[in-house]
């Protein structure tokens, strides 16, 4: 009789124990939004769904507006993102191909950015917004994250393993450095624009500190500063509505890697049968 091989069971017990430690919190999240406040925090937690759903979302929706701060989240991340893929775009390919007086400097000054917390620059940010009359508008959430430092340094480190061939060739077909960009940059750096879109898309998303401070209405207010407004002190914070809207917010993040997981996978086909 043949003894059954066990060696990979080690690792197969370990990765379902890391498995389920990921897991096991987001599923807590999701059967909590389904139970009324008194009965979130029961001990042993209960395991099954509870019937109160539509109940938290009805009082989430009367307190906060509720498809009115999906939209302005929704507005505001993605034109965002959509924007600071073209500016990484665009810097990524210029310090990356030109050559220009100050190149190296410039490029030093932008990492150099990138050690500078964000904290400090909120007090001149909202100098700079008042000067300019965009405070509570969607203008003073957008312009600042046009311009990221990090998506920038990644398209540049990209677009130097491109081949300088490859773009003359376009040229000498005469294409002008517009169509160069779009018809053989973008295609061939497209699995790298979609894990920024990812991040991009991310940091917007999550965004709290800068629209707290640069937002006045309630009707402008984003996701997750609208979510704050929710809690108060341990009697009067409304758990269930607050947990069903942590629960809503993770909907387009989960979206948005389904629709580009696509990309990643034919970035990894497209390496393995280059020859």
């Amino acid at each position: 009789m043949r003894i059954p091989r066990l060696r990979g069971w080690p690792l197969t017990f370990a990765l379902a124990a890391v498995t389920g430690l990921s897991v096991g919190p987001f599923y807590w999240l999701l059967t909590a939004t389904t139970r009324k406040d008194g009965e979130i925090f029961d001990w042993p937690p209960s395991l099954l769904p509870g019937g109160s759903l539509g109940d938290n979302l009805d009082r989430l929706d009367r307190r906060i507006g509720l498809l009115r701060v999906l939209g302005n989240s929704l507005l505001v991340a993605g034109v965002q993102t959509a924007g600071a893929l073209v500016v990484a775009l665009l810097a990524g390919y210029a310090f990356a191909k030109f050559r220009f007086r100050g190149r190296t400097l410039l490029f030093g000054l932008l990492l150099s950015t990138l050690v500078v917390p964000e904290q400090v620059m909120l007090v001149p940010l909202f100098t700079m917004m008042t000067d300019l009359g965009l405070l509570d508008s969607y203008q003073a959430l957008i312009l600042p994250g046009l311009c990221v430092p990090f998506a920038i340094f990644l398209m540049r480190q990209s677009l130097t393993a491109l081949p300088d061939e490859l773009l003359d060739a376009a040229r000498v077909d005469g294409a002008g450095e517009l169509r160069v960009l779009w018809s053989v940059v973008v295609p061939v750096m497209r699995p790298v624009l979609a894990a920024l879109a990812i991040f991009l898309f991310l940091g917007s998303w999550n965004q709290f500190v800068w629209p707290l401070i640069a937002l006045r209405s309630p009707e402008m207010h984003t996701l997750p500063v609208a979510l704050a407004t929710l809690h108060g002190n341990q009697n009067s914070s409304d758990y269930g509505a607050i947990l069903s809207g942590t629960a809503l917010s993770t909907l387009p993040m989960m979206v948005l890697f389904l629709v580009l997981q696509r990309q990643f996978i034919s970035g990894l086909l497209a390496g393995a049968t280059k020859g």
